[in-house]
């Protein structure tokens, strides 16, 4: 194990508070301010195999998002409003300033790809470069939905709907739910440490359950009218997306064409592997974002 990475998951995270809940998060490295936000269902931890190289480079700001890991899992209302994307950009723009980075780059993977689009639209000033992995906008793929989709993304359909019948059903056996759902998404079957997979167990409980229910319904409502609000709207900062070669997305999606909808700065390519891009092909993964982001922090450009 690499001496960065032991030491950025050693110990309890850190804790900042902010709109009535609070989000765990770490810190490690040096140089320009990059924000990792993980995916569904898992926390900080996905980005384990690749932190250390990025934190040679960047200062490194690892999150849970709100619901999810060590952070808050807030009650929700008739709206799902805690669990917009909007709020969820609004914790990361608001621990951002804490930590002092009024200007910051960020890489969202699944869910934390989403935030980060919305952190992009609400906070554009503030972002030197955004990169999403594995995803299309979400209003381009509810838009887009047909049988190949529904099947692919069944939990879309089945998370939203009203509570309590996924959080129980999934209650019923969270283990055999978590692992068979993760483990569905890789190219090659199972493809998460049996540390990973211990830290994402640990954390998926009946709050986190019911938290990322929320997360999916807020997607499939106050979020598309969020999204459809910003509508011809295009993000002027770049944008970098990249899709697991044997993902749904990667092999389904034309990535190209759904992202230039909203950026104008569109840089895309895959690497191998399923969607669980940072731990299936993390040194791809590094050779496609560093060069990135170290573009993004070039005052020429």
């Amino acid at each position: 194990m690499p001496e960065t990475f032991a030491k950025i998951f050693d110990g309890k995270p850190a804790r900042f508070e902010v709109g009535g809940t609070h989000i765990a998060y770490r810190v490690v490295g040096s140089g320009p301010a990059l924000l990792l936000l993980h995916g569904y269902p898992q926390t900080m931890y996905m980005w384990h195999l690749v932190a250390d190289k990025l934190a040679e480079k960047f200062t490194l700001v690892l999150a849970d998002l709100r619901g999810y890991g060590d952070s808050g899992k807030p009650q929700t209302d008739a709206q799902h409003s805690p669990y917009s994307k909007r709020e969820m950009a609004a914790d990361m723009a608001a621990l951002m300033t804490y930590l002092g980075h009024e200007k910051f780059a960020v890489m969202g993977h699944d869910r934390g790809g989403r935030v980060a689009h919305r952190l992009a639209r609400d906070y554009e000033t503030r972002l030197t470069g955004l990169a999403v992995l594995d995803i299309a906008p979400t209003l381009s793929m509810y838009e887009n939905t047909d049988m190949r989709f529904a099947k692919a993304y069944y939990h879309w359909f089945f998370l939203i709907q009203p509570a309590p019948l996924p959080e129980t059903l999934i209650g019923a056996d969270p283990e055999f739910y978590l692992r068979r759902k993760i483990g569905s998404w890789g190219a090659s079957g199972e493809v998460h440490s049996k540390t990973a997979m211990a830290e994402y167990l640990r954390c998926f409980q009946s709050d986190t359950i019911h938290a990322s229910c929320e997360d999916y319904r807020a997607a499939a409502s106050i979020d598309l009218d969020h999204d459809r609000a910003d509508a011809g709207k295009k993000l002027s900062i770049p944008v970098l997306a990249l899709s697991g070669a044997s993902s749904f997305v990667g092999k389904t999606i034309d990535i190209k064409a759904a992202w230039q909808e909203v950026c104008d700065k569109l840089f895309t390519g895959d690497v191998p592997g399923g969607h669980f891009l940072a731990e299936e092909s993390p040194d791809a993964l590094l050779a496609a974002c560093l060069p990135f982001f170290e573009r993004c922090h070039k005052p020429s450009d």
